[in-house]
């Protein structure tokens, strides 16, 4: 599969469609597909764009957004919808574009045949970000519609009513607590990275939710940045976080507290978690049949650790702590990686990636093109080409990553893929035309381990 860059920015190809088809300011949700450099050879990517009304109502969304769906070749039926929820601000809804995009959620997309969704706001830097975090002002009606524009453009009618699960960071995770209370009978699970509402509900500054009995039957996980806490400006993450735990695992609720110890606000190597925690619940709660309803979770059929400890985490049946003050975790694997995550802010990883496969050769131009799967546990990080048993090259030459570690995707701070998005591609620039050799590509994963060498 290949990836294409993002040439333009976010508003200007809406700006060009909305000229192109001729939407009005008051028109609420259009389904639009982004034009694509090679849309033949890109797997299918779906967008519909709201627009920001002129003249809004009482409880009408009063900021744009748009939101782009990507599912997987080949899937017959979507069984569920992974939405990567960005925060607030004008810098994190930008970022956001490049959401659906992401190698690696996308192949947590793949093995659950699920759709990828990434939500990008066009908020404007003054203005208040709970326009659209907070849904009640009109964002869960806006996702809702558009979900139904999703259903209708992809050919995938399913995808208005399959469940959800919800990875939102700040002000993404505001906005998943309360799309929790709103509607926990469409949602897997939840992931809050840094962000719930609960703290501001429950100290009086915006009004409280009912918290309905099924929102106490979702998995979650709190994971808020270690150095959150105290923090002049981002201490309400880790208060909020923590908070919330404490009151929703005494009340008997599915969730977890994972506290990393290397970040602050940013998301650094949290995928490294959240993605096997979705893996493992969406497994335990998606039905055979699209349409039935999720199975509930036996929440002493879990894991549990200690909280706000490195304790090794036992089974719920054998744990001899205090319930109401642990961490649930849904499975063996993933209790494995919570505690390497708490212990180290990443997850051990000692497999190694699959090797790439369909490697074609240009003997004209020395273009090498290869296909590749995401190593599920740790992502990619760069590919080497050899030609005739000796290194020519590495893509990217140098892997970047500020927040955690190195990857083929450069992550930005709301753990988002930064642009210009790599193709699978190298040009031997010593190719000699018409010339033979044997070119071999090797994946490498984020914690350095390499695939078993292949060639063409």
């Amino acid at each position: 599969m290949r990836y294409y860059p993002l040439r333009i920015c976010l508003f200007t190809i809406c700006a060009i469609l909305t000229a192109a088809v001729g939407l009005k300011a008051q028109e609420s949700v259009q389904s639009l597909v982004l034009p694509t450099v090679e849309a033949s050879s890109a797997a299918p990517y779906y967008t519909t764009v709201y627009r920001q009304p002129a003249d809004p109502k009482p409880g009408q969304l009063q900021i744009g957004v748009t939101y782009t769906l990507w599912i997987p070749e080949g899937v017959e039926q979507v069984r569920g919808i992974i939405v990567h929820q960005h925060g607030c601000g004008a810098g994190s809804c930008t970022g956001s574009v490049t959401a659906a995009h992401d190698l690696h959620w996308q192949e947590l997309a793949r093995k659950n045949d699920c759709a990828l969704l990434g939500p990008s706001f066009h908020q404007e830097q003054e203005q208040n970000c709970r326009l659209w975090c907070d849904p009640r002002n009109g964002s869960d009606r806006v996702f809702l519609s558009s979900l139904e524009e999703l259903a209708k453009s992809s050919g995938h009618p399913e995808i208005a009513t399959v469940p959800w699960c919800l990875w939102g960071h700040s002000g993404g995770g505001f906005w998943s607590s309360l799309m929790q209370m709103a509607y926990p009978e469409r949602i897997v699970a939840i992931w809050f990275q840094s962000g719930t509402a609960y703290g501001y509900w429950s100290k009086g500054e915006i009004t409280a939710p009912n918290i309905p009995d099924a929102a106490m039957g979702i998995p979650m996980m709190a994971n808020p940045g270690q150095k959150e806490k105290g923090h002049e400006r981002f201490r309400n993450a880790w208060d909020g976080c923590l908070a919330m735990f404490k009151d929703y695992r005494a009340k008997g609720a599915p969730i977890g507290f994972a506290p990393d110890p290397r970040t602050g606000h940013e998301t650094g190597d949290s995928r490294y978690l959240a993605i096997p925690f979705f893996n493992a619940c969406l497994r335990m709660r998606l039905p055979n049949k699209v349409g039935d309803p999720m199975r509930p979770v036996v929440a002493n059929h879990g894991w549990l650790a200690a909280a706000l400890s490195h304790d090794a985490p036992q089974r719920a049946g054998d744990f001899d702590g205090d319930v109401a003050n642990s961490v649930w975790l849904p499975d063996e694997s993933v209790a494995k990686a919570w505690q390497d995550f708490v212990m180290t802010g990443a997850v051990n990883d000692e497999s190694p990636p699959e090797s790439p496969t369909k490697i074609e050769v240009d003997r004209v131009t020395g273009r090498i093109t290869w296909k590749a799967v995401t190593d599920f546990q740790s992502g990619l990080q760069a590919f080497i080409v050899e030609r005739d048993g000796k290194p020519i090259g590495q893509v990217p030459t140098k892997p970047a990553n500020r927040f955690g570690r190195p990857l083929f995707q450069g992550m930005s701070y709301g753990d988002t893929p930064q642009l210009p998005l790599l193709k699978f591609e190298f040009v031997d620039p010593m190719a000699v035309k018409g010339a033979t050799h044997k070119y071999r590509v090797i994946a490498v994963n984020s914690v350095g381990l390499r695939s078993v060498v292949i060639g063409d």
